[in-house]
């Protein structure tokens, strides 16, 4: 009998626009395989068109999952892993400037259970209001880092990695 613990699963959802292995994906990926043992998966949403089929799949991915499950999304996928999160137990919840509150949405104020949430969202970005993510980390009660930077978040290398660190951290003081 394996009396291994199931591991911890780290599952990103990119933007509208983006690709499953885009430059910010990438580098923290390897920021995070550095801290330790996690299976990486990066969800390929380009065939899809709406962020409701997005959410289909990550849902039916996940929930063959054994073990721990942490969210990633950026942009259109934090949304995305945000209205997942309502329907696949997860442990924590890494949102990149995350597309709430936007026209052509289905779920007009989107929420999550999950208590570790962290939220990382540019001052800059002319895609995605900051002002959204401070409604809905305020709401939710979540941290809330904002830079220097766009909506790419492309010159915060150094925040992503640390917070891909924290919440990793935190889902282990939770064990």
């Amino acid at each position: 009998m394996d009396k291994t613990k199931p591991k911890t699963h780290i599952i990103f959802s990119h933007g509208k626009e983006s690709a499953p292995w885009g430059s910010k994906i990438t580098q923290m990926v390897e920021h995070a395989g550095s801290l330790g043992s996690y299976t990486i998966h990066s969800i390929d949403y380009q065939d899809l068109t709406t962020a409701k089929q997005r959410i289909e799949r990550l849902v039916n991915y996940a929930q063959e999952l054994k073990g721990e499950i942490i969210f990633v999304g950026s942009s259109m996928g934090g949304y995305v892993s945000t209205v997942a999160s309502n329907q696949i137990p997860i442990t924590g919840l890494l949102l990149l400037a995350p597309a709430f509150y936007l026209k052509g949405y289905e779920v007009k104020e989107p929420n999550t259970p999950c208590k570790n949430t962290i939220i990382i969202h540019g001052w800059n970005d002319d895609i995605v209001p900051y002002q959204n993510s401070l409604k809905f980390a305020k709401q939710h009660k979540a941290k809330l880092v904002l830079v220097n930077d766009g909506h790419r978040l492309s010159q915060s290398e150094k925040e992503l990695n640390q917070e891909i660190e924290n919440i990793i951290k935190s889902t282990k003081k939770n064990e």
